[in-house]
């Protein structure tokens, strides 16, 4: 099937061809049907299968279709849970639609708010939206959603991960009963469902795949090493010219930094993205990265489901997610399109229970690389990890502690006065 046997108007299809899309994705042939038919839709498909195309063109056609009075109203509202996923869909749309009459625009924080409202003054038809800077925008007054016929809500479990689904209900009950709802989700934790069952009328269910499958073209594998020596095996793995581009996934932003300050000595053109810095240095970093301009790009957690790569030839879980479904999300970033990758993760001692977990999700196990200059030689949890998993610390650590262990769980009595609890600043949240 191609993008012209799916009543595609030709305004639209001249601008996929602009893009060289030509057989469209198997998310895009189930979906966009449906979408046109004016169908409320739940589509579970995983990163890169192509679901931002499968709705941002047909609610270009609905509303192209339509009449437009002036001054614009917004007719379509996408809720997407991170910065750099709503400047990506922004970019679709723009893409998709350049030969159409409709206006899109794009708010989110981290930036000043001054430009933004600017472009929603002029008229608005599209508006792609992170959660907190919408409720913003609308309790100012510059927002008004009473005319909203279309509502996408866009990688729903990670809104619900973030903390945005208060927001989220918030933004629906302003909205009008009457509208068609598209609802797209990687996973279907519980909290998903009850809001599905909540907004969605009859909705068509797209599977393209199961959730929180990992992509058949993606080459994983992991190797054991010591935390200290991470730094070290990455540098040498680097080596390979085979890694033309590669993503690395740090568990905190410190981390991120410090990361990339080592491998600047090393002569590795690198930058990192995370929270801390500013939208402009995020969007120059990874503008870098897109360009060539450098090689690896390190990022955390809030970059895994908004980063879009084209031929992306490899992914580093440097440190391993704590939460499975964030595997999938991370090496979702390459692979993409059809495309292969590499999805290369490092693990050490404390982080193999993180592994199980992961191999658990997507069901089945990721090869071992045991060829390698820093194989792992500390086979001992440290203290910490060893009390969260409940497992009993070595002799000597209990004595240090002076905690008397049960068989697998401390005492209820410390023998330990316990401190005064810190008091922590909340600036920056």
């Amino acid at each position: 099937m191609k993008f012209t046997d799916l009543n595609i108007n030709q305004r639209i299809l001249d601008a996929l061809e602009k893009e060289n899309y030509e057989i469209p994705t198997p998310i895009q042939e189930q979906a966009i049907p449906h979408v046109l038919a004016g169908r409320d839709l739940l589509g579970c498909a995983q990163t890169g299968t192509g679901k931002t195309a499968a709705f941002a063109i047909p609610i270009l056609q609905l509303l192209s279709e339509q009449e437009v009075t002036e001054p614009r109203k917004i007719r379509s509202l996408i809720l997407t849970p991170t910065r750099e996923l709503a400047l990506q869909i922004f970019e679709s749309f723009q893409a998709y639609g350049r030969y159409t009459k409709l206006h899109a625009c794009v708010v989110f924080g981290g930036v000043s708010q001054q430009l933004q409202v600017k472009k929603l003054q002029r008229g608005v038809d599209i508006l792609i939206a992170t959660p907190g800077r919408l409720n913003d925008l609308i309790n100012q007054g510059f927002i008004d959603l009473k005319h909203v016929k279309i509502l996408v809500l866009d990688e729903a479990d990670r809104m619900l991960d973030m903390g945005f689904i208060g927001d989220v209900k918030k933004t629906i009950s302003r909205i009008q009963e009457k509208k068609q709802t598209l609802f797209f989700s990687a996973t279907m934790p519980p909290e998903i469902v009850d809001l599905v069952n909540s907004i969605l009328v009859d909705p068509v269910k797209v599977t393209v795949t199961p959730p929180a499958t990992t992509v058949d073209a993606i080459e994983q594998s992991v190797y054991f090493v010591d935390k200290d020596n991470k730094r070290k095996l990455l540098i040498y793995l680097l080596k390979n010219k085979d890694i033309r581009s590669a993503l690395v996934f740090t568990a905190t932003k410190h981390g991120a930094d410090r990361l990339v300050k080592e491998l600047v000595k090393e002569g590795i053109s690198i930058q990192a993205i995370h929270g801390d810095k500013s939208q402009n240095a995020r969007q120059n970093a990874l503008s870098s990265f897109k360009n060539g301009d450098i090689r690896v790009l390190v990022a955390t957690d809030i970059a895994a489901r908004g980063i879009d790569i084209e031929d992306l030839s490899c992914v580093f879980n440097y440190d391993l997610p704590k939460v499975p479904e964030t595997y999938v999300h991370r090496i979702g970033r390459t692979g993409r399109a059809g495309l292969s990758g590499k999805a290369i993760s490092f693990c050490s001692i404390d982080e193999k229970a993180d592994l199980m977990d992961i191999q658990k999700l997507i069901g089945k196990l990721i090869p071992i690389v045991d060829e390698q200059p820093y194989p792992m030689l500390i086979k001992t949890l440290t203290p910490k990890v060893a009390q969260r998993q409940h497992r009993p610390l070595p002799k000597n650590m209990e004595q240090k502690r002076n905690v008397t262990w049960g068989k697998n769980k401390p005492s209820n009595k410390p023998s330990f006065k316990p401190k005064s609890p810190k008091v922590y600043s909340r600036k920056g949240m």
